[in-house]
């Protein structure tokens, strides 16, 4: 962050400054473990921790400044400054908040049930044709992680592309307040996180909360084929703009896949521009699409955005390519939910060539509740439809489900990772392509750990 006086912290947080409060400090941290000298340390408390218990070993470690909740007897005299507040974890988000609007970047929150963190990366690079702009790290994005981005802002920096999670009702209002964006995006609506939010009307609801958020003046950017675009416009204060393939302001046609990317035609509402995204996945135009709109929308020259997204690198574990032994892994093994499932399957159907087998790895995808046996069995219906040559998948019932409903295909069930790892060994063989996803829970990357150890 840019240097600031800890007194100017203690006084976002609303908190009491005992102590030297006119250093000025350039990290705010909420991990014991990586405390370096100047830090400022927030000991946040959970349903099964506490961090007031590591405030000797913070201010051992040189913290110039640590906030507390509450005051222990046992600590002695601190070297440090302590900023005494009420509640910590509301502390670390009204200091997060007084800091961004001291350091007034532009900000643009971003959400969606799919495609997130993927389209916040286009996003980034797509702004960083005319911005210094930072981006959430890796999906830093609740209500611990999106403070934590805003802090992390430095001097010099113009612009921060904010991602922006949920899974459960009124979690983007908080979000929004710390934010206070400027421009937003939504990627899509669609049936990820259900099992709290009850029906994908209210995931629409909650997720329509940012777009609605962004104040008159600024700029909102929809996906173009959703069915709840219209009505979420409808209750947007900033100008709205859409993006999509085959539709929109913004729109992507003409797709030419490869096994390294997609080629296509980019047209902002007829100014067209020949682009390459080098990222698999037709679902991947469209996150690029809706990228692309927000950096026409902020001024960026149609040819600028064009030659950024074919340089475009993704977070790992988003279909990442990897060779090991002379088959090539799809990693997409972050997170999974229905539609992303059969996005990925769908990539995954059009890799390799004509000796090419085609194999699905694929985990549970959590949170959905009473629909979630429904769900699997769709995705392992729609793995059968792709005619693919094997569909394997890993961990408890819900994953079995999976290949239950796959019968179209060769299918098996593994209890574990390593067990799946000695079944591929076995049965693949060089210029073969596998399809490894899942829900964060199910750690999918594991198959791929044990494939190339043994």
């Amino acid at each position: 962050m840019t240097p600031i006086p800890i007194q100017t912290l203690a006084q976002f947080a609303a908190g009491t400054l005992r102590g030297d409060g006119s250093r000025l400090v350039t990290q705010v941290n909420t991990d014991s473990r990586k405390i370096t000298s100047g830090d400022v340390f927030v000991a946040l408390v959970g349903d099964k921790f506490d961090a007031h218990k590591f405030i000797p070993q913070v201010a051992a470690a040189g913290a110039a400044a640590v906030v507390v909740s509450k005051i222990n007897p046992a600590w002695g005299a601190l070297p440090c400054a302590v900023i005494e507040v009420g509640d910590t974890l509301v502390a670390l988000q009204q200091m997060a908040r007084g800091y961004r609007l001291h350091h007034s970047p532009l900000i643009i929150g971003l959400t969606g049930s799919n495609g997130k963190t993927s389209t916040k990366d286009l996003a980034a690079i797509v702004m960083s044709r005319k911005f210094v702009t930072r981006a959430t790290f890796g999906n830093l994005n609740n209500h611990i992680g999106v403070p934590l981005t805003l802090l992390s802002l430095q001097e010099g920096e113009q612009c921060c592309v904010t991602e922006m999670g949920m899974n459960h009702p009124g979690e983007i209002k908080v979000l929004t307040d710390i934010a206070a964006p400027d421009a937003g995006i939504l990627t899509n609506v669609g049936m990820a996180h259900i099992e709290h939010m009850g029906t994908q009307d209210a995931i629409a609801w909650e997720k329509a909360t940012l777009p609605a958020q962004v104040k008159r003046g600024g700029i909102v950017v929809l996906p173009a084929n959703d069915k709840y675009t219209p009505v979420i416009a409808r209750h947007c204060q900033a100008a709205v703009s859409t993006a999509g393939v085959g539709c929109g302001d913004v729109s992507a046609s003409n797709l030419r896949a490869d096994g390294t990317g997609t080629t296509f035609t980019l047209d902002f509402s007829g100014e067209k521009v020949e682009t390459r995204l080098p990222i698999l996945g037709e679902h991947m135009v469209s996150n690029a699409a809706l990228a692309a709109c927000m950096g026409w929308r902020q001024g960026i020259a149609p040819a600028d955005i064009a030659d950024a997204l074919n340089q475009a690198k993704l977070t790992g574990g988003r279909v990442e390519p990897k060779m090991v032994r002379g088959v090539q892994f799809i990693d997409d093994s972050y997170n999974a939910n229905p539609d992303s499932m059969i996005a990925g399957l769908r990539t995954l159907s059009t890799l390799g060539d004509k000796n090419s087998r085609r194999v699905a790895v694929l985990g549970r995808m959590g949170e959905l509740g009473p629909i979630a046996e429904a769900e699997h069995r769709r995705v392992g219906e729609f793995a059968g439809s792709l005619k693919l040559d094997a569909v394997f998948s890993v961990g408890g019932s819900e994953a079995e489900w999976i290949t239950e409903a796959s019968k179209a295909v060769p299918s098996e069930h593994f209890p574990d990772q390593a067990a799946c790892a000695a079944r591929l060994r076995e049965w693949l063989r060089e210029g073969d392509v596998v399809l490894l996803k899942g829900s964060r829970s199910a750690r999918m990357e594991q198959v791929l750990t044990h494939f190339s150890a043994s």
